[in-house]
């Protein structure tokens, strides 16, 4: 069952419920009723914009940010959608905190609901480094139907998942247990 995979930890209801979405083919229809809106952020340079608005927007005191962009190299099988870095940099007698964030590259294509909640949730990572309740508070604040919309991304990468196995499968093969690796 693919949505065991991508909704772990979600009640066995919405589970069953999108399972059966995707077994009825319907998984795509009812993504693009729900998150109908796309975003013109396709290069590193309008996507350092876009975060730095939002951070103007909800955490003006946070540290800077020196870079933000799209990486090909985060893997979605890997739970990397977006990574939030600090490195400290030695420049003459004193040490220098250098903060990137970037974004996997699948997202220049998701709406732009799902753009802004990896966003947000990256920003977070600025105050509160784990994922605790103060993390997802914070997330709340910033965007508030962040728990729908990570939950509407889970959905969104089954869905990814599903039309990648059906590329690499012929229409005679059947995919093997888990998917596409």
């Amino acid at each position: 069952m693919l949505a065991a995979r991508y909704l772990a930890g979600y009640p066995p209801a919405l589970i069953l419920e999108a399972e059966r979405l995707r077994e009825q083919g319907r998984l795509a229809e009812h993504l693009a009723r729900r998150l109908p809106e796309r975003h013109e952020v396709r290069s590193d340079k309008a996507l350092f914009e876009y975060v730095q608005d939002l951070k103007a927007r909800h955490m003006r005191n946070a540290e800077p940010l020196q870079h933000v962009g799209y990486d090909a190299k985060l893997r979605v099988l890997q739970h990397a959608l977006g990574t939030h870095t600090r490195r400290t940099q030695v420049q003459g007698s004193r040490l220098k905190m250098r903060r990137e964030i970037r974004v996997a590259t699948l997202f220049k294509e998701a709406p732009a609901a799902l753009l802004r909640m990896i966003v947000v949730h990256e920003l977070a990572h600025l105050r509160e480094l784990d994922h605790n309740k103060a993390f997802y508070q914070l997330c709340q604040h910033m965007e508030p139907e962040y728990a729908q919309l990570e939950f509407d991304l889970r959905l969104y990468l089954m869905h990814l998942d599903e039309q990648r196995s059906k590329v690499t499968c012929g229409p005679t093969d059947v995919p093997s247990g888990r998917g596409a690796p």
